[in-house]
């Protein structure tokens, strides 16, 4: 059978696509609704007047969570909560984001190896942390008469952090510097069940891909 307008229907489950914010207790205009309490159970199909009147007696939202359905899906919980996690979430989002940038790091071409294990851990952190690193060498006096001393350097460099950084930009001269930027080299991460991702998956989100068994059998 053909899946309600604005579903996705898989074997087992039904994805409801709501884009932007939810209509929420008396915005909900419709006169009849599929129902998921806030326990995640279904009630199936009933009275918008219904609903609304059980989540207020329960201090609880009634929120549309799939308004192109037929009937639309609605979910009984504390949307005030939903909210205020989702802000929450984007806020924490933003500040990684923002705290994600280019660092640098200052090598001489004749550098001890002391000093150049600890600049190249702090590179490594760095790339771990998801930052870019640009490496700059700083050539002094004829120092700048011999680049190979410090391409040698920016070698040691790569060599040292070739599992977790790819270069960016290659080694190029920079007036009396020599630079390369290098970047977390993200491996590719193994995809998670369904099971799981379906236990960490948002309030709202995991709620409208619970209606598929009901939605058939009503159908069939």
């Amino acid at each position: 059978m053909a899946a309600p307008a604005g579903v996705v229907v898989s074997k087992e489950r039904v994805i409801a696509t709501v884009p932007g914010d939810h209509r929420v207790n008396e915005r909900i205009r419709v006169d009849t609704i599929r129902l998921i309490d806030h326990e995640g159970n279904q009630r199936g199909v009933t009275s918008t007047r219904e609903a609304l009147a059980l989540a207020k007696s329960l201090d609880l939202d009634l929120v549309e969570i799939a308004p192109t359905a037929s009937p639309p899906v609605c979910r009984i919980m504390d949307y005030g909560k939903f909210k205020f996690d989702e802000a929450q979430k984007a806020k924490e989002s933003r500040r990684k984001t923002q705290n994600v940038g280019v660092k640098e790091m200052k090598y001489r071409p004749k550098i001890g190896d002391q000093d150049f294990s600890t600049k190249t851990r702090l590179v490594e952190k760095f790339l771990g942390e998801g930052h870019k690193v640009k490496i700059t060498i700083m050539f002094r006096g004829r120092e700048s008469a011999h680049p190979e001393l410090g391409k040698k350097i920016l070698d040691r460099i790569v060599e040292r952090v070739g599992d977790t950084a790819k270069v960016e930009s290659s080694p190029k001269l920079d007036g009396r510097n020599m630079t390369m930027v290098l970047g977390p080299d993200k491996k590719p991460v193994k995809p998670k069940s369904a099971d799981a991702a379906t236990e960490k998956a948002p309030q709202v989100e995991s709620a409208t891909t619970e209606v598929a068994a009901e939605v058939s059998n009503e159908e069939n």
